[in-house]
């Protein structure tokens, strides 16, 4: 009886470790590695990255570069993940990356290095909520075409107003379950994996099946085809940007050190989630890429502005030219466009959670403005409900250009990205030059391999942020150009210039929240 009892008050080792770091446990911890991997793995989410960019990606070098692309992509990228792995497992902390930054710097640099990963990170969170909202809605515009009849027969084409409508709607649906218990998004997450995993097995293998005729593997894995379309003439620029839906598809894996406040065995769970979930897409993402570039039935038709999905979406367009071209109807496009859908949802309302986490950490530390109404607990959800509706608000400013601007989801997919992938960089530096002897280990430990691997994953970390800088279409004009490095430029900008005047008098990064009072607000 007693050796029980004194089982269930052992101090879970995750918790143990934060208290170390000097923060008290404030969070609910319960959750299981399976329900952290299901967060992870939807915030990643099988379709959400691949499926609005690939038929840009398509275009400009056609199928080889695209489908060997993601290998070459999520080679690099798993360094990146074993790199945040190992520092995950040292520091199991709530606002993870900019945490980690702070005391990977050490004293001295600690507090800027933890600033611009803080922001950086919010800035690429708030924005991966609105890609998600945009594609979603994307998604949807193409599901009311073909249930309405097609482009071709009178079917609806939701205007802008309609669409900027529905990316408004589903980021208050998300703001609003997040308000919730987060038993509530943790059932909801496990629903998402289970989606995903059986909604993608089915398409990958239905696809190439349905179609009426496939192409060669010689199209799919040797061709190449630069259109016209593009502006774009030099081929290795070509190849550049096709490379862009792989970049964009693979990160979000360091949604499960955002939760690891609430992780039960954080300090092992942590690492684990963050490499599973990264391994499941790498190998599902080609999957899906091949299902959908085998399936193609005409490639100059996809971008047709006078096809039955108005030339606006090429996944839509490959789907119903397999099931139309079998069935001579519809239905089956419309059942996993559906799937494809649900993964949008599933994976905005995970990105909400993480985004909100964030807020909440450097609020709790006092680095944004009036952290004393964002850092505030739902006293009883425990979750931190104004953080969460502060990233909703923003994330609907960030939409509400959908009015005017044809581009606006290059721009935000960019901010997205260098902020979010950025984020990852300044930590994997510091703990690139730190002295080994400074550093406490966890159980996920790399050892001499680290300071390579660290290398390597910042060095990949600076060309994908540098490549999302690009002009994405040729000759630039108001409706190409690619807003994101004006829309960073201003708001980073912004955000140094808060720290030479006044915020590096008196942010010290992280607070500890055990024998420390005193905040300023």
């Amino acid at each position: 009886m007693d050796s029980h009892r004194g089982k269930e008050m052992e101090v879970d080792s995750g918790e143990k470790r934060l208290n170390e770091l000097g923060y008290k446990q404030e969070l609910r911890r319960e959750m299981t590695l399976f329900k952290t991997l299901a967060i992870s793995f939807s915030t990643m989410t099988l379709f959400t990255g691949i499926t609005p960019l690939y038929g840009s990606s398509l275009q400009y070098a056609g199928p080889a570069s695209l489908v060997w692309g993601w290998v070459v992509v999520s080679f690099f990228t798993w360094f990146v993940g074993v790199a945040m792995a190992e520092i995950c497992s040292s520091f199991p902390t709530t606002g993870s990356l900019y945490f980690w930054a702070a005391h990977l710097a050490g004293p001295k640099w600690g507090p800027f290095a933890s600033w611009c990963c803080a922001w950086l990170e919010t800035i690429g969170l708030i924005a991966g909520i609105g890609t998600q909202a945009y594609a979603g809605s994307q998604v949807m515009q193409s599901i009311i075409l073909l249930c309405t009849g097609t482009n071709k027969d009178g079917g609806y084409f939701a205007p802008k107003w309609l669409f900027l409508c529905m990316y408004i709607g589903l980021t208050l649906i998300w703001a609003v379950l997040n308000t919730f218990a987060l038993e509530v998004i943790a059932i909801i997450d496990m629903i998402s994996i289970w989606w995903q995993v059986i909604g993608g097995s089915v398409i990958v293998i239905m696809l190439p099946l349905v179609a009426l005729t496939t192409k060669p593997a010689s199209f799919v894995f040797s061709h190449f085809e630069m259109t016209s379309s593009t502006g774009i003439t030099d081929k290795a620029y070509a190849v550049v940007l096709s490379l862009l839906v792989s970049q964009y598809s693979l990160y979000g894996y360091d949604a499960a050190a955002h939760l690891t406040e609430e992780t039960k065995g954080a300090d092992k769970n942590g690492p684990i989630a963050i490499l599973s979930s990264l391994g499941i897409i790498s190998v599902f993402g080609w999957a899906y890429i091949l299902a959908l570039t085998f399936s193609i039935q005409d490639f100059n038709y996809l971008y047709d502005p006078n096809n039955e999905t108005a030339g606006a979406f090429v996944p839509a367009q490959i789907l119903y030219d397999a099931f139309h071209g079998r069935y001579h109807n519809a239905a089956g496009a419309i059942v996993l466009l559906f799937i494809i859908w649900g993964s949008f949802f599933f994976g905005g309302l995970s990105i909400t959670t993480s985004a909100a986490r964030v807020v909440y950490a450097l609020s709790r530390d006092s680095g944004i403005p009036f952290s004393s109404v964002w850092r505030k607990v739902h006293p009883k959800h425990k979750v931190p409900a104004n953080a969460v509706w502060l990233c909703a608000a923003i994330c609907i400013l960030l939409g509400l250009p959908i009015l005017k601007v044809n581009v606006i989801f290059t721009a935000i997919t960019s901010v997205c990205t260098i902020g979010w992938v950025g984020g990852y960089a300044v930590p994997i530096f510091a703990r690139m030059l730190m002295k080994e002897e400074n550093f406490k280990p966890g159980p996920f430990y790399l050892g001499r391999a680290s300071r390579p691997v660290c290398l390597v994953a910042f060095l990949w970390i600076c060309y994908t942020c540098a490549v999302f800088l690009l002009p994405t279409y040729y000759p630039i004009s108001w409706n190409t150009f690619n807003y994101a490095p004006a829309a960073l430029g201003v708001s980073l900008g912004l955000i140094m210039l808060w720290w030479v005047v006044d915020a590096r008098t008196w942010f010290k990064g992280p607070v500890r929240t055990i024998d420390t009072q005193n905040r300023k607000v």
